[in-house]
């Protein structure tokens, strides 16, 4: 899995590629949750993702409850194997997906 941030003042852009699952969701954990501090914006491009599992899951889930608190999350570029996970999942009710 590859993280590309890219951060424009309060808004904070995440592209993710490959697997986003057990071994690779802490490192995305990592990575992003210092940069939530300073963010009212976060917006996950999943063009690239190829694969996400429970653990990655969790990920989405600890972002969306920091953000619903300092402003808002969009998830957007989601591949028709991911939004069937989203799906399948009940993420899609709350996800703010585009």
């Amino acid at each position: 899995m590859t993280v590309t941030m890219n951060r424009n003042d309060k808004e904070l852009a995440v592209a993710i590629n490959g697997r986003l699952d057990t071994l690779t969701s802490p490192e995305l954990e990592e990575k992003l949750e210092p940069e939530l501090d300073n963010t009212e914006k976060l917006i996950f491009d999943f063009e690239g993702l190829e694969y996400i599992s429970s653990a990655g899951l969790r990920v989405l889930l600890s972002a969306i409850k920091v953000m619903d608190e300092q402003g808002g999350m969009i998830v957007k570029n989601v591949r028709p194997e991911i939004m069937e996970v989203l799906e399948i999942t009940g993420f899609v009710d709350f996800l703010n997906i585009e």
